[in-house]
């Protein structure tokens, strides 16, 4: 069973054992340190638990620390829209949980902040990630040529959106 929760602190360890895996970082942003060690993940905890409303969730498989999935809501005339990321510990690839985690945090975004769209950009190399974000309803919109350096490689950014109907 999937579900997504707020953060405990309990959770730091489990936390920098999954995401200091040089494959997660490969298909992140820079931004996400790599070592990622407990520190940081003790740091990336209190920022998610001072969200308010709350936008970053622990993905949980049967009762585990499986992963992250949050949404960075944007601003001025972009209000309505949010950018989702997210990412699973390598034990739980290829399960369907990271399907399930975008479709709950795609609801969560619909119902629960008002978004009208969501959307995210992938790695052309990342063919994993495009599949859960089409399995979960996302529909390719478009892709940026060129436009992201990753591990000393241009390649392209394949973008995905899925709009709220119900808001329309």
């Amino acid at each position: 069973m999937v579900r997504l929760r707020k953060f405990e602190n309990t959770d730091s360890t489990r936390l920098a054992e999954l995401c200091n895996n040089k494959k997660i970082w490969d298909n992140m942003r820079d931004h996400l340190p790599f070592p990622y060690t407990e520190k940081h993940a003790m740091e990336f905890i209190e920022h998610c638990q001072g969200e308010n409303p709350q936008q970053t969730f622990a993905v949980e498989y049967n009762g585990e620390f499986a992963g992250c999935v949050g949404l960075v809501r944007q601003t001025d005339i972009y209000k309505l829209t949010a950018e989702i990321g997210y990412w699973l510990g390598e034990p739980y690839w290829g399960l369907g949980i990271a399907t399930k985690a975008v479709e709950l945090i795609t609801e969560y975004g619909f119902n629960q902040l008002g978004l009208v769209r969501i959307y995210t950009g992938v790695f052309d190399f990342n063919k994993a990630s495009q599949r859960v974000l089409e399995k979960a309803g996302f529909k390719p919109e478009c892709v940026f040529e060129k436009s992201v350096f990753k591990n000393g490689v241009i390649c392209d950014e394949y973008r995905y959106g899925l709009i709220n109907k119900n808001a329309l």
